[in-house]
């Protein structure tokens, strides 16, 4: 069994995988890994691998140090079963990287676009030929909420709702619309504009953030929440083989 840990901007993620499938998640805390002690006394977990955003605490640090199983950092000079073409391989998050490989190794011989909904909300492209390209970053939900009030004399602070209205009839609804619909609009552009190039696109819908959004082109759209997850496993795997 491997142990899988995603460290991100607000949460972590602690998995187990057993012969390439989850058998457990836990969402804790990005400063303490809350239970990690717990699930590796549960499972006969024989190596693991860590994936982090942010530089850990010492707690995280001896936490990792205890673990009574080998363990690799994931980084920019991991060994990975895909191409890397981009230019600052080692400015690139890891979570990214995991998730174009996730994808590549659930769909491979596909062109594919991995949104990754979350603190941000990153664009990345892999193609058929598993050459990965690069992608975008853009700001998630709740930094466009919390900057539209913070960068405003009066604009209040809100969250999504439900039932997003087309046009806000209230300053909230209408920061709401504006939020929500500008995602919308912005994801759809980008399928829009790969599709031009690549009609065969496969999209992989990933991160925190759940929001649904109205398209016609949901037969092309996959949502797993595990994304990241299921990479760094593959990448686990194939430096266990090299």
């Amino acid at each position: 069994m491997n142990l899988i840990i995603d460290i991100g901007n607000t949460s972590a993620k602690m998995a187990v995988f057993d012969q390439g499938k989850p058998v457990e998640v836990r969402r804790t805390s990005n400063q303490s890994l809350e239970g990690l002690e717990e699930l590796c006394m549960h499972y006969p977990i024989r190596k693991g691998i860590i994936s982090t955003v942010i530089t850990p605490g010492k707690t995280i640090n001896e936490q990792l140090e205890k673990l009574p199983f080998p363990w690799m950092k994931f980084n920019h000079e991991t060994p990975i079963p895909i191409k890397n073409l981009y230019q600052t391989p080692h400015t690139l998050g890891p979570d990214r990287l995991a998730a174009v490989i996730g994808a590549n190794d659930q769909e491979p011989g596909r062109d594919i676009l991995v949104i990754d909904a979350g603190t941000c909300i990153t664009y990345d492209f892999i193609d058929h030929e598993g050459q990965y390209w690069g992608g975008n970053i853009s700001p998630g939900m709740n930094m466009r909420f919390k900057a539209l009030h913070a960068f405003t004399d009066k604009l209040p602070e809100v969250k999504a709702g439900c039932n997003i209205p087309p046009y806000g009839q209230t300053t909230e609804s209408a920061i709401q619309a504006g939020v929500i619909h500008g995602i919308e609009f912005e994801i759809n552009g980008y399928i829009h504009q790969l599709l031009k190039n690549y009609p065969a696109l496969l999209v992989f819908l990933t991160g925190g953030d759940d929001f649904s959004f109205d398209t016609n082109l949901k037969s092309l759209i996959f949502a797993d929440g595990l994304l990241v997850l299921k990479g760094l496993n593959r990448i686990l795997e194939y430096n266990d083989k090299i």
